[in-house]
């Protein structure tokens, strides 16, 4: 994860990373800040490009180590 070339996470981002920090999948966060699937996919996706984590699970640890 190259902190260089880290891009600001948008407050819907944000959002996302509190419920994903949680554990949910891409179904249940969609459900519960009441968006898309496809919607959290594309924030997910876009989490993964701009913290430079190769996965979700990366992610996941990533989003959990924050403060």
């Amino acid at each position: 994860m190259d902190e260089h070339s880290f891009a600001p996470i948008t407050p819907a981002e944000r959002r996302v990373l509190i419920v994903l920090r949680q554990g949910s999948s891409n179904g249940r966060i969609a459900e519960e800040l009441v968006l898309s699937r496809r919607t959290i996919e594309s924030h997910v996706s876009s989490l993964l490009a701009k913290t430079g984590c190769r996965n979700r699970s990366e992610l996941l640890l990533w989003a959990l180590a924050q403060p």
